[in-house]
């Protein structure tokens, strides 16, 4: 099969039959990433106590806290309210990308999964806008710094979201292509390596920036 055929058959995904109706791949992997991340949070967080007394609290609140402050050093005091939201997205896209070093296709490769990310994540920003300004003072922004400007600022709302789309899926994409062509020419043993660099340390990197961008952008918005 040439690197064309590949990749066409990639981008069209596969689907599954459940209860009479065909579910897309990319759907049916994050209900399981779902499912996985409500169990473990679950079991996480049974029997918490004021003051920790396990091990197992001890290192959830580390790294909760760790995640929070990684976050609302971004975002700043006004904008703790999407914490939460923008570390279950970082979460989600992590695992995403990392579980394809088990033979499971990423949702992520699927443009339906990150263009209905970057429309949530544009939204949230825009809502953050008018939460903190208002609508009037959020319509005001949009002649700032000049009222000449006004067109500019408004194709940016529609920018951004492409900019977050494109960005997670062009990364994932090129890694594919970039995957299969490494197989051509060396099929045993180097593409082992690079397939946990771009499932592993690529995946996380872009997880990280998605989420980043995206609240940089809240921060931007609520100023």
């Amino acid at each position: 099969m040439s690197l064309s055929e590949k990749l066409m058959e990639h981008l069209a995904g596969r689907s599954f039959m459940i209860g009479g109706f065909s579910i897309p791949e990319s759907v049916v992997v994050t209900w399981g990433i779902m499912a996985v991340l409500t169990i473990v949070s679950f079991l996480l967080t049974r029997n918490l106590q004021v003051v920790p007394t396990t091990k197992r609290q001890i290192y959830v609140e580390t790294a909760v806290s760790g995640l929070t402050g990684l976050l609302e050093g971004i975002l700043g005091k006004e904008g703790k309210r999407y914490v939460p939201y923008l570390a279950t997205v970082l979460l989600y896209l992590g695992i995403s990308n990392v579980i394809g070093v088990f033979g499971i296709t990423p949702p992520t490769k699927d443009l339906n999964t990150t263009a209905a990310l970057a429309i949530i994540s544009i939204i949230l920003i825009e809502f953050a806008g008018i939460h903190q300004k208002g609508v009037k003072g959020f319509l005001k922004s949009f002649a700032e710094p000049l009222p000449l400007l006004v067109p500019l600022n408004i194709m940016e709302i529609f920018i951004r979201p492409l900019s977050l789309c494109m960005r997670l899926f062009g990364n994932v994409l090129g890694a594919f292509i970039l995957m299969e062509l490494i197989k051509a020419v060396v099929p045993i043993g180097i593409p082992v390596i690079f397939s946990l660099y771009f499932d592993i340390f690529d995946g996380c990197l872009q997880a990280y920036i998605f989420v980043f961008l995206t609240a940089l952008f809240i921060k931007e918005s609520i100023e």
